[in-house]
């Protein structure tokens, strides 16, 4: 199966695995709210992950086990996550008078194979019941969340977790570990709204459309910090790196426009060079806008929300509002959650800690 997606144990690590750094957030729980006792974040060698997957299990095992024995992480109990480039996930709607078994067997062995583009035996699928409702036609349903990725992934996980010396508990999706971060502040959202929410990684952005907490459409694009880095070092003749932690605190030249309704251009090459890999990303945001109200015309997107490493370039908010025509804001995952930090989280890490900190939650 897909290991423990919807389920749950209560140790509180939470391990994120990107192509740049790993995260571990241990996190206690403290009556109705959490403290983060352990933050680490490390680099992560090139070429251990690669596109989203584990490409050599053993030095990433080896890396694993580093990191928890020389911070002192003594759990054994983890949960992580998949890139949503390699997950099918689609709601779907079945007959409400199903019993459990019927329902099981019908999402698992029927309606998952409608979906896949991989054959169903090479596929661990999960689920989880969302709510009932009546249909145009006055039946009854039920609304279920279908989750499948390819089984050699979620094999590669496991065991490399347990090489580490770990028991993977829960694997999920990374949109999921950051829509339950910040599932605050989408509650100020109506039912009738929908939240867009570009996650902006190393090497790709996760797109979501998100209602009432639950994800009605993902997409995974090939633009990230990665991208936006090389692109400015090229055009200030710099010599390429994958540190892109120089991004941390530039500000993106948000363009003016003048009295004639003309945008300026930007002052120098490496600020327009920013601004051609950003305006890619946010036609992106549009397209998966537009496809998703296409879908409905009574459908909204009421605001898009910001996170990951790339929600550190200020002014980057006004700059998608200002494309997309859509309120825009940074993701700050820890100013309207149940989570207590001390000062050792920088204020430029902190809207990357949406997904660790998700992962965490869902083990605590």
């Amino acid at each position: 199966m897909f290991k423990g997606l919807f389920s749950g144990n209560k140790q509180g690590i939470g391990v994120e695995l990107t192509p740049e750094r790993i995260n571990v957030a241990e996190l206690k729980k403290q009556g109705q709210s959490y403290k983060l006792v352990n933050f680490v974040s490390e680099e992560m060698p090139e070429d251990i992950m690669q596109d989203g997957q584990i490409a050599n299990p053993p030095e990433l095992a080896d890396l694993l086990r580093s990191v928890m024995e020389s911070n002192k992480i003594k759990g054994k109990r983890v949960a992580t996550a998949i890139s949503g480039r390699d997950v099918i996930a689609r709601l779907i709607s079945v007959p409400a008078e199903l019993d459990e078994q019927e329902l099981r067997d019908m999402v698992l062995n029927q309606e998952a194979g409608l979906y896949l583009p991989f054959p169903r035996e090479e596929a661990d699928v999960d689920y989880q019941k969302l709510g009932f409702f009546v249909d145009e036609d006055g039946i009854e349903k039920v609304q279920v969340l279908l989750v499948a990725t390819r089984q050699d992934i979620t094999d590669t996980y496991i065991s490399t977790f347990q090489e580490a010396g770990l028991e993977l508990d829960v694997l999920e999706i990374s949109s999921f570990a950051l829509i339950r971060t910040i599932r605050q502040q989408l509650q100020q959202f109506s039912s009738q709204e929908a939240v867009a929410i570009a996650d902006i990684e190393f090497d790709s952005t996760e797109i979501s459309i998100v209602v009432d907490g639950v994800p009605q459409f993902s997409r995974t694009v090939p633009i990230g910090t990665y991208q936006v880095w090389q692109s400015l070092c090229r055009a200030m003749n710099m010599p390429p790196s994958r540190d892109t932690a120089s991004l941390q605190g530039m500000t993106v030249p948000v363009t003016p426009v003048d009295s004639m309704g003309s945008k300026t251009a930007p002052g120098n090459p490496g600020s327009a060079a920013m601004l051609r890999v950003l305006g890619d990303l946010a036609d992106e945001l549009r397209r998966s806008i537009d496809f998703y109200l296409n879908q409905d015309e009574n459908l909204e997107v009421a605001q898009l929300l910001i996170a990951g490493p790339g929600a550190c370039l200020g002014q980057l908010d006004e700059f998608f509002s200002q494309r997309l025509s859509l309120p825009a804001s940074q993701i700050d995952p820890l100013s309207n959650s149940s989570i207590e930090v001390g000062d050792e989280i920088e204020e430029t890490q902190r809207a990357s800690l949406g997904v660790v900190l998700g992962l965490g939650l869902r083990e605590a």
